[in-house]
């Protein structure tokens, strides 16, 4: 099976998602999550952020976020030039 989630916008309609988990993943689940970015926080809890090829993709990354056993908090879209969010090429963007 095709891996579904990207790191780059180059599928006819990817979206970028920041799914929120309560718990700490280190930047090495990155592979599991199909190269999506792991960003752990402050307060414990970690953000997996990237582009996603469509809604079973998602869905997808939803069963391995449960698969893994961490409560998951919150997932939202994010719009390109967001805080958060990346630009049109892929590249995340900083908050300042």
């Amino acid at each position: 099976m095709p891996n579904r989630a990207m790191n780059q916008p180059h599928h006819p309609h990817p979206r970028q998602y920041q799914l929120r988990v309560a718990g700490s993943l280190s930047a090495q689940w990155s592979e599991w999550f199909e190269g999506l970015a792991i960003t752990p926080a402050e307060n414990g809890e970690t953000l997996i952020t990237g582009w996603v090829a469509d809604q079973a993709a998602l869905h997808g990354l939803l069963k391995k976020v449960r698969d893994v056993g961490l409560p998951l908090l919150s997932v939202n879209p994010l719009e390109p030039g967001a805080p958060g969010g990346a630009d049109a090429s892929g590249d995340s963007i900083q908050k300042e």
